[in-house]
């Protein structure tokens, strides 16, 4: 693969305070070392300059799906773009768009920053959002300008999972799908702390979407699943799945990604915003968000170059750290064992181990926090590709002081063939899940049955853990098992695995075919699931049948689960189908009702 070496005019100075290495790097070396990869606009940058700039990337990686590219854009405090000359650019894969302000206000852009369909077929044709993966928006206020004329007109948001949009300010028309190519499906999404002013959120052709402590002027549409979760003017909940909608009031326990900014003072930090209980709306609606700032001098900021041996040396000497854009081949497991821990990946970096160990092990400590990485299983099998905890301590202070994972994601097979047992396991009590998307890969490169192997996606042994966003696909057994008491699922998308060659290789017991997305182990006596869906699609042309969506015990309190549904698709390819929807309760999804929401409102 070759790399780019693009030239990026940027501050020297803020390019400096990234730089990882000794004190006596000249700002020359250090911005020769971030261009490619992490690039800082200023106000003062001339707008023909940033344009060029943005289009450079947005051309290199609008399609670019599997590629070894990274690029992490991040904007200064500060205007950019006017009514008169927007500043319109497209999000391509993993691009990751943040303003650097204390407040989504303090970076404001007029103009787009677009994500549209991508069109699968050399012809130009199969035109959707269905793999617009790996890229992200947040922390800027976004006033709509699009003179652009034609169909498009407004912000194109045509996203689908591991796209998340986290505290913006968006003024103006907002899209997330491409309505103005044809199929325009779409299948995310993500919005947590964010407000949408004055217009309409046109949510279109997308099947499945979570916003969580936002506000919204007016949604549209609900398709299959839609989940609302402290979301000001969110959309009433009438008859579930007619229409689909799923909504909390509050959220029951929030702490808000960390993010990087630039102080009054001119300095870099990361800012860690507080826990929340049952809230809705956003952190910033009536000032600051509340919460800690870390200085950058804090954090050991690591490049693809470093080996894991001395990204474990700064952290056993007390630092955070920061994980530029690029892939990470690990020789051994990155270990984070102090509390409040801050781990920020830019630009999706991706960790990657090489000799079947986990990427990541974090110790069972309070506070700490992992955001904006992707986990590549390798080639070699791993038992898990990220820890949290071992399980055998509860600490007594994570209850105020919970760890969580944010933006974070995992891949078996799709760049190249990988291998593992389990993809996440949560040892840990009290943590917090915030848009978690776990991929056996459909399609990409070392795809099938026996060639990325992986059991399950998503283990959660410990206690009191909640999840915002749980997107867990194609596993070869159950994809989430959840044996941890008091945990609660806010919203849960599957799709059960493609490619099984045969009823008897998928089968969880005698008598019982296929593997249920979601088990809740029966030891569990409390747990609570709202909107949660699995769909099946079998393409090896016959009959493959799961005996049920979702297991859990018949013991748990009445309406434990709420807006459970299962959904045949596409019966032009697709065989078999799902027999109940949870336990031995609700209809089927098969051949017969396809595309259809089966679904079941209270359970037990």
């Amino acid at each position: 693969m070759t790399i780019r070496t693009r030239i990026v005019v940027v501050a020297c100075t803020a390019l400096a305070l990234l730089w990882p290495g000794p004190t006596t790097v000249s700002a020359a070396d250090a911005a020769t070392a971030f261009v490619p990869s992490v690039h800082i606009f200023d106000p003062s940058k001339s707008q023909t300059e940033i344009q060029a700039d943005l289009d450079t990337i947005a051309t290199a990686q609008v399609n670019n799906e599997f590629s070894t590219e990274r690029d992490a854009v991040l904007f200064k405090p500060g205007t950019y773009g006017s009514a008169s000359h927007p500043l319109n650019f497209q999000v391509g894969y993993y691009t990751t768009i943040a303003g650097l302000g204390r407040s989504p206000d303090d970076v404001v852009i007029n103009g787009s920053i677009d994500v549209f369909d991508r069109c699968l077929k050399p012809d130009g044709t199969n035109c959707v959002a269905l793999v617009n993966f790996w890229r992200s928006m947040s922390n800027l206020r976004l006033n709509v300008v699009t003179p652009r004329g034609g169909c498009r007109s407004g912000e194109f948001w045509a996203v689908s999972q591991a796209a998340p949009m986290r505290r913006v300010h968006v003024n103006g028309f907002v899209t997330l799908m491409d309505y103005c190519l044809q199929p325009a499906f779409a299948s995310g999404g993500f919005i947590a702390d964010s407000e949408f002013d004055g217009s309409v959120v046109v949510n279109g052709s997308q099947q499945q979407w979570i916003t969580r402590n936002s506000k919204v002027d007016f949604w549209t549409n609900d398709v299959w699943n839609q989940v609302f979760s402290g979301v000001v003017g969110a959309p009433q909940e009438k008859t579930f799945p007619h229409p689909a909608y799923t909504v909390l009031a509050t959220s029951p326990v929030t702490r808000e990604a960390p993010y990087l900014y630039v102080g009054a003072d001119g300095k870099y930090k990361v800012f860690v915003p507080a826990v929340q209980h049952n809230s809705a709306g956003t952190t910033w609606a009536s000032g600051p968000t509340a919460g800690t700032s870390i200085s950058i001098d804090d954090f050991f900021v690591a490049s693809p170059s470093d080996s894991a041996s001395r990204i474990d040396s700064e952290l056993a000497r007390g630092k955070n750290l920061i994980l530029t854009p690029g892939i990470y081949k690990l020789d051994k497991t990155i270990q984070v064992k102090r509390a409040d821990t801050v781990v920020l990946g830019l630009g999706m970096a991706t960790l990657e181990p090489q000799d079947g160990e986990a990427a990541m092990e974090v110790a069972d400590e309070p506070g700490v926090i992992v955001s904006g990485l992707i986990f590549d299983a390798g080639a070699e099998k791993s038992d898990v590709l990220l820890q949290l905890g071992k399980g055998n301590e509860k600490k007594s202070d994570s209850a105020t002081d919970p760890a969580g994972l944010y933006d974070v994601f995992f891949r078996i097979g799709g760049p190249a063939a990988g291998k593992v047992d389990t993809a996440l396991v949560v040892n840990s009590s009290n943590v917090i899940l915030d848009d978690i998307w776990a991929w056996r890969a459909d399609h990409g490169h070392g795809v099938g049955w026996t060639s990325n192997t992986a059991d399950t996606g998503v283990v959660v042994n410990g206690d009191n853990v909640t999840a915002y966003g749980l997107f867990v696909e194609h596993f070869q057994k159950f994809n989430v098992v959840w044996n941890g008491n008091g945990g609660t699922d806010v919203f849960f998308q599957n799709e059960l695995p493609y490619d099984v060659p045969s009823q008897a290789a998928w089968m969880e017991a005698p008598g019982v075919d296929g593997y249920a997305a979601f088990k809740v182990a029966d030891s569990v006596t409390s747990f609570h699931g709202y909107g949660m869906g699995a769909y099946s699609f079998f393409n090896q042309g016959i009959d493959i049948f799961a005996d049920h969506a979702f297991e859990v015990p018949k013991t748990l309190p009445a309406g434990s689960l709420h807006d459970l549904l299962t959904i045949f698709l596409d019966p032009s390819h697709g065989s078999g189908g799902i027999l109940h929807v949870v336990n031995d309760t609700g209809g089927s999804s098969t051949k017969a009702n396809p595309d259809t929401a089966v679904a079941v409102v209270n359970y037990p």
